[in-house]
């Protein structure tokens, strides 16, 4: 079942100002990977709840022929490209949380969504340096797994050996350091139907802290 870290209670940490015409409840969320972090994304928008993506934000501030990535080809030079001359994916989730333009994306789509709270998915949450990095966030959702469990999902989704998979957990921040920055936690370690129920406690809650 989800719960709340730290011993906080909802809505009683002090909180940095963000724009008026911003949703009054944005939730940061995040997880390492194959934590099912995707997963729960998806189970949000099925409860019509509004979920800005941080790599959708970067893809948007350097999508191809735009002048982000023009920017990042001259600083770093052509082998930040994909094949289809866009940037990769590792670079784009770096740029999102180095990039001050990126985070602006980010937050103005959050602005723009409708119903009583949004989700901005922010998978490098924790190296951006959580709440600090991104002051509009009220609260932080961590989808929480063991890095054994991150390691067997890894072998079994991409097909790839040992070491590469401990390598990918390792370039990433640790569980502690997500727990750290967490306001909320979603053990993820158990079976996929079990993600249902503890999605409706978060849900409901979200609910009463944007109605207060």
């Amino acid at each position: 079942a989800p719960t709340t870290s730290h011993g906080r209670r909802p809505g009683k940490f002090a909180l940095a100002p963000f724009p008026p015409s911003m949703s009054a409840l944005v939730i940061g969320l995040t997880g390492g990977i194959a934590s099912g972090k995707s997963t729960v994304d998806r189970l949000f928008r099925d409860r019509g709840i509004a979920v800005a993506d941080a790599d959708a934000a970067a893809r948007d501030a350097v999508a191809p022929g735009s002048e982000g990535l023009a920017e990042v080809v001259a600083a770093f030079g052509t082998g930040v490209l994909a094949p289809d001359r866009s940037l990769d994916r590792a670079a784009m989730r770096r740029r999102v949380f180095e990039d001050p333009e990126a985070r602006r994306v980010l937050e103005a789509t959050c602005a723009k969504a409708d119903g009583p709270y949004a989700i901005a998915s922010i998978p490098l949450l924790a190296e951006a340096g959580g709440r600090a990095a991104y002051p509009w966030l009220r609260r932080i959702l961590v989808v929480d797994v063991p890095a054994t469990v991150q390691l067997q999902r890894l072998l079994r989704r991409d097909g790839i050996d040992t070491a590469l998979a401990e390598a990918m957990i390792a370039a990433q921040a640790t569980r502690a350091q997500r727990l750290a920055i967490a306001d909320d936690l979603l053990p993820n370690d158990g079976p996929l139907e079990a993600l249902p129920a503890a999605m409706e406690s978060l849900d409901r809650l979200y609910r009463n802290l944007a109605a207060a």
